[in-house]
């Protein structure tokens, strides 16, 4: 049985980005297994936060891998995720179940499983279970409002928790 639930939402503003992951992992629609996982995580000197959302073991491999290309690539954001999405062009690595946010000071990217790199529009991006009603909370408070990146998130990870039943109040955020 498949071990996944969870709600990652970054923005980005002033330049500010934040990330924010609740804790919860479900098994199947109806057990929580664990609800203070951390899915949100400083990597490379802390210079740069991910975040991660599907299937547990696939999440974990692309962490890693993306971990490993910033070492290669000197922690350069861009090219480390488009030097990863390369290993499914390859067929060096299989499709996953599984998504990242990553960012650093200047930019904000999202990761598939099945190996697409896309800059977020509007400075916002969520996946995961309740990535749709985190993203839209984030998006409204980004337009209506002078809340910073930190408060933003922190607001449209509460709201998706309100209505997602897999997504958990219990809120890790980390600011680049």
């Amino acid at each position: 049985m498949d071990m996944k639930g969870t709600t990652i939402c970054a923005v980005k503003r002033n330049g500010i980005t934040a990330i924010a992951g609740d804790g919860q992992v479900t098994m199947g629609n109806s057990i929580v297994m664990k609800g203070n996982a951390r899915k949100v995580k400083r990597i490379y000197d802390d210079k740069v936060v991910i975040g991660f959302a599907g299937t547990v073991s696939d999440a974990f491999t692309m962490s890693e891998k993306f971990e490993g290309m910033l070492q290669k690539y000197s922690g350069n954001l861009m090219r480390s995720a488009v030097e990863l999405a390369e290993l499914w062009r390859t067929g060096s690595l299989r499709n996953m179940e599984a998504m990242l946010i990553v960012a650093d000071k200047d930019n904000l990217y999202v990761i598939s499983g099945d190996g697409n790199v896309i800059e977020p529009e509007y400075g916002v991006c969520a996946i995961g279970s309740g990535g749709n009603y985190a993203l839209s909370a984030a998006r409204a408070l980004m337009d209506n409002t002078d809340m910073g990146a930190e408060e933003i998130v922190r607001k449209a990870m509460k709201i998706a928790s309100d209505i997602c039943i897999f997504t958990n109040t219990n809120i890790v955020v980390e600011t680049v």
